[in-house]
């Protein structure tokens, strides 16, 4: 193939060779397949598509080199989503170990480090395939480091295909220009899950005291490390699919309305109007009310009526509550009762008196 040529000059090719796959890398693709397909949460792919031909190249310099365009459909050049690389992909690399690294183009020609994978030395020059975890944003690059400038990796001649590359490698954090281009396209490709998103809720509510079963459905939920119910951890969840969670309710202390939120490898996903409101019978004031207005409140509140004990001739229909138990303010399971004693007010007491 036409080697990929840098503005500075040519890039050495030493050990020059066409890279087809043979069994090994077969393999690989199969096992790659097989583990896709037994996944819990989708990915989306950044970066090369892995041509099948392609030209085993020195970096000559220890430095990051990263595509610049990516001609091919259905390729990404860019990351379409925020979530967390999850694993990555090269082919014809020889030596290291390699580092995947993580940039985000600034709009103004340079790029800023986001994150580095741990190094992993490749067993072949086929498909490799690694696990990682490093967080990603929608519109970042991927890129690759070496150890040695004597270390390989395969770059294919794809019309309009173009690489750069920064030397040195740039430290996390830092944000710098290209040294160079060339043309071609490097073997390197991350695997994406998007962050988890909740959609929606089978239930809206339950009791303070927990155990309510909710259904939630969203997107990318396969993998869940984490289901909370505002900042308390579910009392049991199971993933179902990658766009649903069977979860149940844990206990509150009060009555609350809280976002439910699922956490992956990806992320968290963020707060929306999907809420689950935590009832509760608190028992409100009574002292005073008549029997009718004290059965209404105590509905209103959450709460049931209890036993009605009547003292000083009262009625259901003269007395007024006394006494109430539980106290006011007390938070309790929906649907509790509550105990009023109904009496005589001192005025009327009076009055009956003197007849």
């Amino acid at each position: 193939m036409g080697q990929g040529k840098e503005n500075s000059g040519r890039v050495a090719a030493a050990g020059r060779k066409r890279g087809r796959i043979g069994l090994t890398a077969v393999v690989a693709m199969l096992a790659m397949a097989l583990f896709a397909g037994s996944a819990q949460a989708s990915t989306v792919t950044v970066g090369s598509v892995m041509p099948i031909e392609y030209t085993a190249t020195k970096f000559e310099q220890v430095k990051t080199m990263f595509n610049t365009a990516l001609p091919e459909r259905g390729s990404n050049l860019t990351s379409p989503v925020n979530g967390a690389i999850v694993r990555w992909r090269i082919q014809g690399a020889k030596g290291g170990p390699f580092y995947l690294r993580v940039l985000h183009p600034n709009g103004a020609g340079a790029y800023s480090s986001a994150g580095t994978s741990g190094g992993v030395t490749p067993s072949g020059t086929g498909i490799q395939s690694f696990t990682t975890a490093i967080p990603i944003h929608a519109g970042d690059q991927i890129g690759i480091d070496p150890t040695n400038a004597t270390d390989e990796i395969g770059i294919a001649s794809v019309a309009n295909a173009s690489f750069g590359f920064i030397f040195p490698p740039p430290p996390d954090g830092a944000t710098v220009a290209p040294n160079g281009t060339g043309s071609g396209e490097i073997e390197v490709s991350a695997e994406v899950q998007p962050t988890p998103a909740v959609t929606g809720l089978s239930a809206n509510f339950g009791s303070i005291a927990g155990g309510t079963t909710v259904t939630i459905t969203g997107t990318d939920l396969g993998g869940a490390s984490a289901v909370k119910f505002g900042t308390t951890p579910a009392a049991s969840y199971t993933v179902d699919s990658d766009t649903q969670i069977t979860a149940v309710s844990p206990p509150s202390a009060t009555p609350v309305v809280v976002p439910i939120s699922v956490t992956t490898v990806a992320g968290t996903s963020v707060a929306t109007n999907r809420t689950f409101g935590y009832q509760a019978c608190v028992v409100p004031k009574l002292k005073g009310k008549s029997l009718g207005a004290a059965k209404s409140r105590l509905r209103r509140a959450g709460c049931k009526p209890g036993k009605v004990q009547k003292v000083d001739g009262a009625t259901g229909k003269t007395g007024k509550v006394t006494a109430q138990g539980p106290k006011v303010g007390k938070i309790l399971v929906p649907g509790s009762k509550v105990n009023v004693t109904l009496g005589i007010e001192q005025k009327k007491k009076e009055k009956q008196g003197k007849k």
